[in-house]
């Protein structure tokens, strides 16, 4: 029989040593490098490393940017091997968790914002627009949807990079096809590994704030071996028996019969407000007992078909001498080029989509929309621009005024035949209008959003405030 245990023993002491490779046991996740990770690493070394190389020949500030991508990019592996090794936490863990993830996403967004008067702002806007691509870890139960999305909203810089340079420097063609292959990579590794959520492990702790995963293997080198299992569950104090002593002391009273009222105060009839009426007379606030619990109320209605309104279709038709685009959803491809003098456009709720004007029109409105790119030939009346956010306008031929209206958000790029139109603003902010250049490029300007008021003595007198830096 001892021999038995010996050879027993043996055997598991072997099995323990073959698993501690990765990959060896299971699907990995538990011992080793899960293997979602490893894909991972491996879009790591493949079109993120060339990114990076292309970034670092082009240099300056595509180069610094590039960096904190990467950087964003670290982070987003770290939380991928915490999911391979711990049990999914509560919501408010898991978004201190993401916080270096987001924190990653804002200096990105910053270095553009900060460097706009530079000559590769181009590359700048089409990485700030779509590096929030990284928050998939937090998007269920679409987040390869969530990024196809994001890769969209850097659309219209990628377009213009690939228009100044096609025939002019490859090597800033070649870092768009870099750039945008790693979101198209990053879909893939999505809907493979992580369809519908980011996948946690099923064994293992519940991951808390102060885990911190392991570093990323140098190339080439087997991973770290697998740490100690978590500790057992600490055994229960003495609080367990001091609650089965409260109970027996308990059962105990109950038990004493009449005795139980011993110890209770008589109350006589002077004491009693319905023998003594005057006690009801007597002054001084009324004591009351604690409130009873009541649940809270939700903050929505309970009837969950009244939570979201229903969504609407997607419209793009000439109604008598309007034309209707409504309610588009990352459509890149939107022309109307069958136009007359007479037709007017109103385009309504319209996001990340692209719309092209062909001919001349009278007038064009975009209301209430979001990342919306808006080209267009001629128009002889005005442009109006109104509840919208980060909407980019171009236009080719001419028109006479441009009206922003309780906008966040407005590029505006003239031709050289609309110098002179008049732009009307209000209650709006990040406008900025780009003038073209004898090289074809375009110088940006922003649109003042501060005023100074003075009484002259005889009308108020209001001046563009000048901010220095």
């Amino acid at each position: 029989m001892e021999r038995l245990v010996e050879r027993l023993e043996k055997a598991v002491e072997r099995l323990e040593t073959v698993c501690q490779g990765p990959g060896m046991c299971g699907d990995g996740s538990s011992q080793g490098v899960a293997q979602y990770v490893q894909a991972f690493d491996a879009l790591l070394a493949g079109p993120v490393a060339e990114y990076m190389k292309i970034s670092k020949e082009v240099g300056g500030d595509v180069q610094k940017h590039a960096e904190m991508v990467h950087a964003g990019l670290m982070s987003e592996r770290s939380v991928l091997v915490m999911a391979s090794q711990h049990q999914q936490p509560a919501e408010n863990v898991f978004s201190a968790l993401l916080k270096p993830i987001s924190e990653q996403i804002q200096a990105v967004q910053n270095f553009r914002e900060k460097n706009r008067g530079s000559k590769l702002f181009n590359h700048l806007s089409a990485v700030s627009e779509s590096i929030p691509a990284l928050g998939w870890v937090a998007m269920a139960p679409k987040p390869g949807p969530y990024v196809k999305e994001m890769t969209d909203a850097a659309m219209f810089y990628t377009n213009r990079i690939l228009k100044e340079y096609k025939d002019v420097d490859k090597k800033q063609v070649d870092w768009v096809k870099a750039y945008l292959s790693i979101w198209t990579e990053l879909q893939a590794y999505i809907k493979e590994y992580h369809t519908t959520g980011l996948t946690w492990s099923k064994t293992g702790p519940v991951a808390t704030e102060g885990a911190k995963a392991p570093p990323a293997p140098p190339a080439g080198a087997a991973p770290p071996p697998p740490g100690p299992p978590p500790p057992p569950a600490p055994a229960p104090t003495g609080s367990s028996t001091d609650d089965s002593a409260s109970r027996s002391a308990l059962f105990a009273q109950i038990n004493r019969g009449e005795g139980i009222t011993a110890g209770l105060r008589h109350v006589s009839d002077d004491m009693k407000t319905h023998k003594n009426p005057a006690l009801k007379n007597q002054g001084g606030p009324i004591r009351s007992g604690p409130k009873p619990f009541t649940a809270p109320k939700p903050a929505c209605s309970a009837n969950p078909s009244q939570k979201t309104s229903p969504k609407q279709p997607a419209l793009l038709e000439l109604e008598g001498k309007k034309w209707r685009v409504e309610n588009q959803e990352n459509a890149t491809n939107l022309v109307i080029s069958d136009t007359e003098l007479k037709q007017v456009a109103y385009v309504f709720k319209c996001t990340n989509s692209t719309l092209q004007i062909k001919g001349k029109i009278n007038s064009i409105t975009l209301d209430n929309c979001k990342k919306l790119g808006l080209v267009f030939d001629d128009v002889v009346g005005i442009v109006e621009i109104i509840n919208s956010r980060d909407v980019k306008v171009q236009v080719m031929g001419k028109v006479p005024t441009i009206s922003i209206n309780k906008t966040d958000g407005c590029h505006v790029y003239l031709s050289k035949n609309s110098l002179d139109c008049e732009i009307v603003s209000a209650k709006s902010s990040e406008m900025n209008v780009l003038i073209p250049t004898e090289g074809g490029d375009f110088t940006e300007f922003p649109v003042p959003e501060q005023f100074k008021t003075v009484w002259n003595g005889q009308k108020l007198v209001t001046t563009v405030t000048e901010i220095a830096g």
